[in-house]
C-alpha cells in the first residue's frame, strides 16, 4: 500500500471538483452560419441566416439579438421565452419571433437525451454581432 501527500490529495480534490463542475454544465449550442446578404434598398442592413444545434441539455445564456430573429424548428423540441412573454415548447415546423428589443430570458433544448436543431433567420446592422450577453 502506498500514502499519498497531503497535496497530492489536495490537488486530486481540486481536479475532481473541476471534472464535476465541468459535467454540471450544461452544453453549448452549435451555430453554423448558412448565408449573410446585404439587404438592398436598406443601406447598411443584412439578412443572416444560420443553423443552431442543441445537443441534449443545451441551454442558451439570456441574451439579445438587437435584430428581428425568425426561428423555424428542424428537428426535436425546443423551450423559448422572451421576457414579459409566455415559455413556449417548439416542434418541427413551428416558429418563433424575436424583435429586436426583446430579451431572450429562455433557450434550450427541451430534451436531456436528443438534440433539436433549428434555422435562424435574423434581420441586421451589418457587422453587428449574433448574440448580446445580458446581465
Amino acid at each position: 500500500m502506498f500514502r499519498l501527500k497531503h497535496t497530492t490529495i489536495a490537488m486530486l480534490a481540486v481536479a475532481s471538483a473541476h471534472i464535476g463542475m465541468a459535467r454540471a454544465a450544461a452544453p453549448e449550442a452549435v451555430v453554423t452560419p448558412l448565408m449573410t446578404k446585404a439587404l438592398i434598398g436598406h443601406p447598411g442592413e443584412e439578412a443572416l441566416m444560420i443553423t443552431v444545434t442543441y445537443p441534449p441539455g443545451a441551454v442558451d445564456p439570456v441574451h439579445r439579438h438587437n435584430a428581428n430573429a425568425f426561428v423555424y424548428v428542424l428537428e426535436g423540441s425546443i423551450v423559448m421565452q422572451v421576457k414579459g412573454g409566455k415559455e413556449v415548447t417548439l416542434t418541427p415546423g413551428q416558429t418563433f419571433y424575436e424583435g429586436p428589443n426583446d430579451v431572450h430570458t429562455v433557450g434550450r433544448n427541451a430534451s436531456q437525451t436528443q438534440p433539436a436543431k433549428f434555422i435562424v433567420f435574423l434581420l441586421k446592422k451589418k457587422g453587428a454581432p449574433v448574440l448580446v450577453p445580458v446581465k
